[in-house]
């Protein structure tokens, strides 16, 4: 038999299977349909026309790719597909069409369902990865790419992605960047500061001034826990971390230790009081000012408002402004996250960690990749596996695969009271540090960011904070997504941002847009205009780190706890 029949033989071959796929799946809905309900999930039932819509379009589809057969390569628009390999290959492409046939009617009957949406999200979501791993791309008796090159190189392409195999195996994550080119402190992380304060929770870093003077109300950020804080500080030219700095802030940064079996009884309070209010503390006395300035990002955020909600209980307000980015305190909207929120989850994870243990951070990596399982999994199984090739050098994906793990009961009670029952916006229900959290008692100015493609933090659920928070508000929306919308320096010129000029702060996202106008370029110079006027006036830069024998410099920034490998 010839390479063409066998290709031919394996084409027909993966459209039948792909053919039973979709009629046992076809069957499965109808009998969930006709049941009433699937095992476990909200009842499930179809719109009638929907469905007779797609068994049609579907075998409309079906019988006009058949007809056209292998006489030409179909068009194939998904960029999976997009290389000569496959439109040199009508066999390959013939495979490649008939995938996305069955992708598409499989996501059509997954749009068909009616059903409460929380279970339609997960019948897509399900749907969404079964078809991402399921791609012929993935498989290399079916990639065409990778099979040209492997014959163009004499098998030395399989012979190296075997070994990409075997190296991502011992690593045990797989290989988004050439991770052998970074190193944390030598070029990511390299602005250039000192540790000034630790406790078993974090690293307090001092940033060196690099102008002649400096607001004399300091800058706090606080960093996600679930993340290494040198997002904020990848390479010099897109460091927001030394941006701040160049702007005349004083700058401190939190850096969370990476948590061992020693950290696996922390609580949620302990990151709020040890953590967050600590470095408040700590930059208080280091400074002399009555009031900082503090930024939270992310989860980092979330620990702040609450931080600053327990402090206001207290009767003490050491914050003059708070910058969010990209921070959830109203969980009404958690987006593709909420799919795997639900009692039955919350409870497991209370049984399973929430008396101590380790939430670990590849597991978490994972969940986050496979949000976006083309670009985040497939995408470089394909090219270190199939193609053989080293991922090219990429510092945001480099810090990506530098996961941190989570304490186990601060990852339990984190899950019920936020992203469950929504606890944070109900005055007076959530205790944290035993105060009683009322966000009425913010009225601190707030400076709000959410990037509007962000899969995280919803766009709706960034904004969703003005409405909650009660102090007087700026709200800015980036293009982009979760991180490279935040992560947008002005010297790029790239993206675009959205302002409302008249300052109002209706009730929805899509009415706030109404009056909103976009602006090209970074968000991070209206921010720097808005920080400068909550930071006072202009003193004399430090000449030293810390201050005193107490908070001594103890290691050049970025300090031990951030080098922590899980």
């Amino acid at each position: 038999m010839n390479f063409e029949a066998l290709w031919a033989q394996g084409a027909q071959q993966f459209q039948q299977i792909f053919g039973e796929s979709w009629t046992k799946a076809l069957q499965s809905f109808q009998s969930a349909d006709a049941a009433g309900r699937v095992p476990g999930a909200a009842p499930v039932q179809f719109s009638s026309t929907k469905l007779q819509a797609l068994q049609q379009q579907y075998l409309q589809d079906a019988k006009e790719l058949w007809a056209q057969g292998l006489q030409a390569a179909p068009e194939l628009k998904d960029r999976r597909f997009s290389g000569e390999g496959w439109a040199a290959n009508p066999v390959a492409a013939f495979s490649a069409a008939a995938y996305l046939l069955n992708a598409r009617t499989l996501m059509g009957l997954a749009e068909a369902v009616e059903s409460d949406e929380k279970t339609k999200a997960r019948i897509r979501f399900g749907v969404e990865q079964w078809m991402a791993a399921m791609a012929p791309s993935n498989f290399l008796a079916f990639n065409a790419e990778a099979q040209k090159k492997a014959i163009e190189t004499k098998g030395e392409s399989i012979a190296l992605g075997l070994k990409n195999l075997l190296h991502d195996i011992t690593q045990g994550h797989v290989s988004m960047t050439d991770e052998s080119l970074f190193e944390v402190g030598r070029n990511v992380a390299t602005t250039e500061g000192a540790v000034v304060f630790e406790n078993e929770l974090f690293q307090l870093l001092e940033y060196k001034p690099l102008t002649a003077k400096v607001y004399e109300r300091p800058f706090l950020l606080v960093p996600p826990c679930i993340n290494k804080f040198y997002i904020l500080d990848l390479q010099p030219e897109n460091s927001l971390i030394r941006y701040a700095v160049e702007q005349g802030h004083r700058t401190f940064v939190v850096s969370w230790r990476n948590p061992d079996d020693s950290l696996a009884h922390k609580t949620w309070d302990d990151y709020v009081e040890d953590g967050a209010m600590a470095a408040i503390d700590v930059v208080q006395n280091i400074t002399g000012a009555e009031q900082i300035n503090a930024l939270g990002f992310c989860v980092g955020g979330t620990i702040l408002s609450n931080a600053l909600a327990v402090l206001a209980a207290r009767g003490d307000e050491p914050v003059a402004s708070a910058t969010f980015l990209t921070t959830l305190i109203d969980f009404t909207d958690t987006g593709i996250l909420d799919v795997f929120i639900d009692e039955g989850m919350v409870k497991y994870r209370e049984m399973q960690l929430g008396k101590g243990g380790l939430m670990k951070g590849q597991d978490l990596a994972s969940t986050f990749s496979f949000l976006r399982p083309n670009d985040l999994v497939w995408n470089y199984v394909v090219g270190n596996y199939l193609k053989g090739e080293t991922p090219p050098p990429f510092d945001l994906l480099y810090w990506n695969s530098d996961s941190t793990n989570l304490p186990g009961p601060f990852y339990a009670w984190y899950l019920r009271n936020f992203y469950l029952e929504n606890n944070l916006v109900k005055p007076g229900k959530l205790i944290v540090c035993g105060e009683k959290m009322d966000l009425a008692n913010l009225t601190l100015p707030v400076y709000i960011y959410g990037s509007r493609e962000d899969h995280i933090v919803p766009i709706n659920a960034a904004y969703a904070s003005t409405q909650v928070l009660p102090g007087k508000k700026r709200f800015v929306m980036g293009a982009s997504g979760h991180i490279a919308g935040v992560i947008n320096p002005p010297a790029k010129g790239k993206r675009s941002h959205w302002i409302r000029a008249d300052g109002k702060l209706p009730a929805t996202l899509e009415q706030w847009l109404e009056g909103a106008t976009e602006h090209p370029g970074s968000w991070w110079t209206d921010w720097s205009g808005w920080l400068e006027g909550h930071a006072g006036k202009q003193i004399a830069a430090p000449k030293a780190y810390g201050k005193g024998t107490r908070f001594k410099a103890i290691e050049p920034a970025p300090g031990r706890y951030v080098k922590q490998k899980v």
